[in-house]
């Protein structure tokens, strides 16, 4: 191991694809606010947000991550990958598993394929499982897909949650190489404090509390946050962690190129920035046409910044996420030069909805 950054010697995971997809329906915050009776200014103010993106009836995350996945693949120039871990807290069922059926419908038959669920933060703890599969021997090339359909478990008629929500999925496709180089990720920050995961969950659905729609608002399948507490929370968390990723990577927070913060709430990622000395025009943002989309928030950011320039090879990037457990996760890279295509469309439903 490394004294100094505390990676262990070997292969690390080294971006090698990345690719998208959003739902075609977008949502303003006009539609929302009608309907719960706030503002698009109240929206937009509270938390940076002025659309997002919602799935058709019948699409689901798994439909979602598909695609993405798809385009991740196809920008690699990867047929075959040997695992795909989907960080996803919205997963199609509760059992089975997603990725089982993400990774057949792409035809990786016979691939390791397994769900993670770390909140908003699932992505950056996804890509340390990757790393970790890879450095390991495990595996040769990883599909790493970050996916959600958070309006599906936002509750409808809380002007709180609902309006800071959007679905998409985002995927990367990870292959073998040398830690430091273009591309390779880590080192890797993680924790997590569970004697608070009251601040953001979904208090039922699971052995705990069965899901019941008609239910008391502590049985409910609806998300709930304590979201001052969540906000103080997040800055926190996010910025020493940031530090220590940064510190591990022997970086001064003056040499960092760009940070991609989780895209929870604009204020959320002014502060983070702002505290960490960073300049406010370095940080990257796509939070007022998504919303927040969770695990699939950083790899749609990452996509919107190549897309726009703000993101361009050989610049130094911070990725920093907090959510729901309470989990923290942050790392960092040296931006390759990956072809990044457009967005893929959202697939039709299955069937005539209803």
């Amino acid at each position: 191991m490394d004294e100094e950054t505390g990676e262990r010697q070997g292969h690390s995971a080294v971006l090698c694809g990345l690719g998208i997809c959003l739902p075609h329906r977008e949502v303003g915050n006009e539609d929302v606010g009608a309907r719960l009776g706030v503002s698009d200014d109240w929206i937009a103010q509270r938390s940076g947000i002025r659309r997002r993106r919602v799935t058709a009836p019948g699409i689901s995350t798994g439909d979602l991550a598909t695609e993405a996945g798809r385009r991740a693949l196809e920008a690699a120039s990867v047929t075959q990958v040997q695992a795909v871990v989907l960080a996803t807290t919205t997963p199609d069922h509760i059992i089975p598993g997603s990725a089982p059926s993400v990774a057949a419908r792409l035809g990786l038959d016979g691939t390791a394929a397994f769900d993670l669920n770390s909140g908003c933060s699932g992505f950056i703890y996804g890509l340390a499982v990757a790393h970790g599969l890879i450095s390991a021997g495990v595996a040769d090339h990883v599909l790493l897909i970050g996916a959600d359909t958070m309006t599906q478990v936002a509750d409808p008629d809380d002007p709180q949650t609902t309006p800071l929500f959007g679905d998409g999925a985002g995927a990367v496709v990870l292959r073998p190489g040398t830690p430091g180089e273009s591309g390779a990720f880590g080192p890797f920050d993680l924790g997590s404090d569970g004697a608070r995961s009251s601040v953001a969950r979904i208090p039922a659905g699971g052995s705990r509390s069965r899901a019941d729609r008609h239910a008391e608002p502590d049985k409910a399948p609806f998300l709930t946050m304590a979201g001052r507490e969540l906000f103080r929370h997040a800055v926190h968390h996010m910025v020493a962690s940031s530090r220590r990723a940064a510190e591990r990577a022997g970086w001064a927070v003056t040499e960092i190129d760009a940070i991609a913060p989780h895209q929870a709430n604009q204020r959320i990622s002014v502060d983070v920035t702002r505290r960490l000395g960073v300049p406010e025009n370095r940080m990257l943002s796509n939070i007022a046409d998504v919303g927040n989309t969770a695990a699939a928030s950083i790899p749609l950011v990452l996509h919107h910044a190549v897309s726009t320039r703000a993101l361009t090879p050989g610049m130094r990037v911070l990725l920093t996420s907090f959510g729901a457990g309470l989990a923290w996760a942050s790392t960092t890279l040296v931006w390759p030069d990956v072809p990044v295509p457009g967005p893929a469309p959202e697939p039709a439903p299955p069937h005539p909805a209803g």
